[in-house]
């Protein structure tokens, strides 16, 4: 099944608080179905998180992301789910408003 144009994809950096490590990885264990649902209409296809010490890196494939940003910054399912990972997270050491540059990528083959 095809959801249109190709996504966007974006990358994000995220740092977690000290000694929140397993924490973090127990409460991504289980995504709430409001959450899930939340995500896929907000246009995103695929989200994937990887962990090296405090710091994390986000792979997302979206429709649009600054749509997703403002769709879900009402969406009650996404503020329950904020209020509870910022609880964990170094916000001063963390950039998701705008994702981290492309710096290279290997180009297709044509």
């Amino acid at each position: 099944m095809t959801h249109g144009p190709a996504p966007q994809t974006v990358a994000l950096r995220t740092r977690l608080k000290p000694g929140m490590e397993k924490i973090y990885e127990e409460v991504h264990a289980v995504i709430p179905g409001d959450l899930d649902a939340a995500l896929r209409r907000a246009g995103v296809r695929s989200w994937r998180i990887w962990r090296d010490g405090l710091d994390l890196f986000h792979f997302v494939e979206v429709d649009d992301f600054e749509q997703m940003r403002a769709k879900l910054a009402d969406d009650p399912a996404d503020i329950a789910w904020q209020k509870r990972i910022n609880a964990l997270l170094d916000l001063d050491h963390s950039d998701v408003a705008h994702g981290l540059g492309l710096v290279w990528q290997l180009p297709a083959e044509a």
